[in-house]
């Protein structure tokens, strides 16, 4: 393959983060079609689009944005080089111009919601150390901290009656507990609200227009579920059986139906409840992931972005009444031919502990008889991430590569149920490496691979599972790839914001009661191992898996005899991205890059 097609592939423009507005008639969205994220706005009526930033906004996204209540400025967070130290910026629609609301550049923030009285923005912030709800008055431009809570706030929205804010926080013992917490919009009366079963994950995704009512989705039974809380009789309605992974999204304007997402064997799909019968309606979608649940002002329509592994994500309306879809924006493709994109396959196969993994496969088109194949593992973030049969980019360069990808949801994954998620909490590293492993074993079952020419690699948490699998199993692969990843877990805790040591406190626990199991899980203490061929790459500016993570194991094969170079014995390649953090693939520039290293790295070594 070229580098003209490569960088063709790499620069077909995605779509991002839609939002509707208040009066819902326009939805603003980033999307790259002039090589970089930018900020636009489209008429749903017209189709009419207009783009809003010319750089204003971040090249690699890593949180959203919200409109103001008078639908004529939208705020939105900017950090630097990827830092994710994120101030807050709003921008007018019809000027263009910006202002920068926050100024906190050594803290992270993010809008969360306007008050319906379009007085007060609603935010988070780690500006007084753990991450809290914070109010910020737009007319005296004064700030006013909302909660003070020694673990993270998470999730919180302005009723629209402008009486309460609901938001998520976890009092209890248990760390993978998350319940409904409300307070007064002052910050007065904070108290528990919901709360299912300890343990479970439980939130508000949408509160009616009365405000009698909350749209809600919790794990308790297992796999997540939908429902409605009613204020006024306090009760809760869940919908469907529970067999299957749901998720609540948006009430419709009239309150009579609810939004949600079916999550089933890596598809994501748009389905309807009645809020009185509770009746199901499924809509009619091909087969790909389907993200966002926003409802016109008429109830007619959904507005939605839609892609599958050969498709690349459109920007959609559906009707509800005649049940068609209506491309707003097309795929530009380019001159890139529809048939020319290679379609996925889900796959399954056994593990430890009489598990079955879910998996994405991808595989060359018309493979000669007899010829074997160079294989790859392909290990998500998270852990609890998850792969979807969506399109990607670097997927479709490496089959077309000749390259077969294997991508497991090994347990830890979210999408197949609570208990499947919490399997590796204590046990990083453990069971969800034999998951990784037993991908190889389902390598080996096909005949057109060549097990002797197996790779892996990830980017963060599959960063670490790349370190970790050629450490642990180092006769297993022929090189790896790790991509902002982990090697040292207490060196990690040791640099992280409070709100991410709270979620290693969950997979992990405490490092004073866990020392030796943050030591145990980490790659660098068994770098003595590795005897294949390693690319490490890392953004300098990452604040999740930050530099030390990579420069403390280049350090370590310096001093185990391994030299940097592209080729020969005992040989790793490194690499720093100066400009990014934790990753940037939104950023069209970045990825091309990416990609081009990564590929170059295999198509050598492999």
């Amino acid at each position: 393959m070229s580098d003209e097609l490569i960088e063709k592939i790499a620069r077909i423009p995605q779509f991002y983060m839609t939002s509707l507005n208040h009066s819902k008639d326009k939805i603003a969205f980033f999307w790259d079609i002039t090589g970089r994220v930018e900020l636009y706005v489209m008429d749903l009526k017209t189709k009419d689009y207009e783009q809003i930033s010319h750089g204003e906004v971040p090249r690699a996204l890593r949180a959203g944005f919200i409109w103001t209540r008078d639908n004529k400025n939208i705020i939105f967070a900017k950090d630097k080089d990827g830092n994710e130290q994120h101030d807050l910026y709003m921008i007018n629609l019809e000027t263009k111009e910006t202002n920068q609301i926050t100024e906190t550049p050594t803290f992270q923030e993010h809008v969360a919601h306007t008050s319906p009285d379009g007085k007060k923005l609603l935010f988070s912030s780690t500006r007084n150390g753990q991450r809290n709800l914070f109010n910020y008055n737009f007319e005296s431009k004064e700030i006013q901290e909302l909660t003070n809570y020694k673990r993270p706030v998470l999730g919180a929205t302005f009723s629209p009656t402008n009486e309460y804010i609901v938001f998520g926080y976890n009092d209890t013992p248990n760390l993978q507990n998350g319940d409904i917490w409300i307070m007064n919009t002052d910050g007065s009366n904070q108290r528990k609200l919901l709360s299912f079963k300890e343990g479970s994950q439980d939130g508000v995704t949408d509160i009616s227009q009365d405000g009698k009512t909350l749209a809600l989705t919790s794990d308790f039974e297992g796999n997540s579920r939908a429902g409605v809380y009613n204020f006024e009789i306090k009760e809760v309605k869940w919908f469907g059986d529970g067999s299957s992974q749901e998720y609540s999204g948006k009430f419709s304007v009239d309150g009579k139906f609810l939004v949600c997402a079916r999550n089933s064997k890596a598809t994501v799909y748009p389905m309807i409840y009645d809020i009185v019968s509770g009746k199901e309606r499924t809509l009619d979608f091909p087969p790909g992931i389907v993200a966002g649940t926003a409802i016109t002002k008429d109830d007619k329509y959904l507005v939605l972005t839609l892609n599958s592994s050969t498709s690349p994500s459109k920007l959609i309306k559906y009707d509800l009444k005649e049940n068609v879809i209506d491309e707003l924006i097309p795929t530009n493709l380019g001159d890139l031919k529809p048939d020319f994109f290679i379609e996925d396959d889900y796959v399954e196969y056994p593990s430890t502990d009489n598990l079955t993994i879910g998996a994405i496969l991808y595989k060359p088109k018309n493979i000669e008889q007899g010829k074997k194949l160079p294989a790859l593992i392909q290990v998500h973030g998270g852990p609890t991430g998850q792969y979807f049969r969506n399109f990607s980019m670097f997927d479709q360069i490496l089959v077309n590569n000749g390259f077969v990808v294997l991508k497991p949801n090994f347990r830890g994954s979210t999408g197949y149920g609570r208990e499947f998620q919490d399997m590796n909490i204590e046990d990083i590293g453990g069971g969800d490496l034999d998951d990784v492993l037993a991908g190889v074993d389902y390598l080996k079952t096909l005949d057109y691979v060549d097990i002797k020419r197996v790779g892996i690699f990830g980017t963060s948490y599959g960063g670490y599972m790349t370190f970790w699998a050629t450490v642990k199993k180092p006769d297993l692969w022929k090189a790896g790839a790790a991509s902002v990843g982990i090697t040292d877990w207490k060196l990690l805790y040791d640099e992280s914001m409070p709100h991410f040591k709270y979620y290693l406190h969950m997979l992990f626990g405490e490092p004073e009661e866990k020392a030796d199991l943050y030591k145990e899980r980490s790659p660098i203490n068994y770098a003595e191992n590795l005897n294949t061929t390693l690319l490490i790459v890392h953004g300098a500016h990452d604040p999740r898996c930050p530099i030390t993570q990579a420069r403390v194991y280049r350090d370590k094969l310096f001093e185990l005899g391994w030299k940097e170079g592209k080729e020969g014995e005992k040989t790793f390649e490194y690499i720093e991205h100066t400009d990014i953090g934790h990753g940037g693939f939104t950023d069209q520039t970045f990825r091309l890059r990416s990609f081009k290293t990564i590929l170059d790295f295999f198509k050598r070594r492999l």
